[in-house]
């Protein structure tokens, strides 16, 4: 029986996507990451060379960890085997291994194992591929978003180099887009709507991110087939609430931790409240925020402004008994309060100072007597405490240090906001 060349029963061949058809084979196309693989670096004499094998490509999505990882095969001649950490486990590392065996008998090709996503492997995955690296059984590749130090056992990630890939900047973007204009197959016509506003647009819709442009432009292109014209709004419609670049999971959640942190520190209230926002966008648990809000009240505001503890503890009070959307104002009220307050690290420097003698420098000493729970009152006045409510004033000159730290200072106030005073009435006792 002949079959029809559009016979109906067959399923057509799904349409390869954009990113994958402008992946590219070959160093001179990959586009960002000059300070690790551009002309004269260490990285690119390695992957030209031949003698990368073992390697944690480390980077946010749309980098070009998997496609680096794929050039380095194709330059070396290697036999790549690609796997993802989300769907493998130790029988795939075995077969492998097997697999590079039989390819080495035949060809006499080495053969790199990739792994995507490397992080999720466990610590019994990632021991079953040592003693296969050790043997230079295989080489390994390995890609992930998450920091190799946190993802990696120690075994595994000291026989791997480590290389971190940035976000691309919106010039490489650009570049990525022009390029899939003029070599994705694109009419003409197409090429002609994109004009340098929807361009740079898509730019900043994709966050660095080269798989979202891809993914942009292709769905342009079947938007393009019903629509006339293409301008900004379409490229927002397409893209609402895609690109917010936060995983509450990943490290993305302490680095958007610590950027709030620094930016309450810093004094920048419009950027404490943007790293809100994207916290909040992204899914994050409020409670941790208002964790980080009164962490910060106590460790850079401390007695320059008191009031700012009482606020991030009320807000964590709001958060558990009104919950978001709502509570999301407080965190915002408490946020700028927190900012723009007078700062102070004294007693955070104090507290590190003590613990640090008694923890770490060997000054754990008895309290004195006279501080004792039960205390001979009828000692000299020398031998016992003194009730500082019986002396004008309600202060009294003793010793309430142990006799070996007389005259230390762990306390040091700063001429800050409300410590102003406290320093002042320090001077004065002194």
């Amino acid at each position: 029986m002949r079959m029809e060349l559009f016979d109906q029963s067959v399923p057509a061949k799904p349409l390869q996507p954009l990113a994958d058809r402008m992946r590219p084979d070959r160093l001179e196309k990959f586009v960002g990451q000059d300070e690790l693989v551009g002309e004269g670096t260490a990285l690119r004499e390695r992957i030209v060379g031949g003698t990368l094998m073992a390697a944690i490509f480390w980077g946010p999505p749309g980098s070009g960890k998997s496609t680096l990882a794929r050039i380095v095969a194709r330059i070396g001649d290697f036999h790549l085997i690609e796997r993802s950490a989300v769907q493998s486990g130790v029988k795939d590392i075995r077969s492998a291994v097997d697999k590079a065996g039989e390819k080495w008998r035949l060809s006499g090709k080495k053969t790199i194992l990739f792994i995507d996503e490397i992080h999720r492997f466990g610590k019994v995955q990632q021991d079953a591929i040592l003693p296969h690296l050790e043997s230079g059984a295989i080489g390994l590749l390995g890609a992930t978003t998450e920091n190799p130090a946190l993802a990696v056992i120690p075994a595994l990630r000291s026989r791997l180099g480590i290389y971190r890939l940035k976000r691309l900047k919106r010039e490489e973007i650009r570049t990525i887009i022009d390029r899939a204009l003029n070599e994705g197959g694109f009419d003409p016509l197409f090429g002609e709507l994109l004009n340098d506003t929807i361009k740079e647009r898509i730019a900043d819709k994709s966050a660095g991110d080269g798989r979202i442009a891809l993914n942009l432009v292709q769905a342009l292109s079947n938007v393009c087939n019903t629509r006339s014209m293409i301008d900004v709004d379409l490229v927002d419609e397409l893209t609402r609430d895609s690109t917010i670049l936060y995983d509450k999971s990943s490290q993305e959640h302490y680095d958007h931790a610590s950027a709030f942190q620094k930016s309450l520190r810093g004094s920048d209230p419009d950027a404490a409240i943007y790293w809100l926002a994207k916290m909040l966008a992204g899914g994050e648990d409020p409670m941790f925020i208002a964790r980080r809000l009164v962490v910060t009240a106590s460790e850079d505001v401390g007695l320059a402004d008191p009031a700012a503890l009482l606020v991030a503890t009320s807000v964590m009070n709001v958060v558990e008994k009104i919950g978001m959307p709502e509570c999301g104002i407080s965190l915002a009220q408490a946020t700028i309060h927190i900012a723009t307050a007078p700062k102070s690290n004294s007693a955070y420097q104090a507290i590190k100072s003590a613990l640090y003698d008694v923890t770490g420098n060997g000054k754990s000493y008895p309290v004195p007597n006279h501080l004792r729970e039960k205390v001979n009152k009828n000692r000299s006045e020398e031998g016992r405490y003194l009730y500082p409510h019986d002396y004008p004033g309600h202060e009294v000159t003793q010793q309430y240090l142990p006799t070996e730290l007389e005259g230390v200072e762990y306390y040091k106030p700063l001429n800050q906001g409300r410590e102003s005073a406290i320093l002042q009435s320090k001077n004065r006792r002194k």
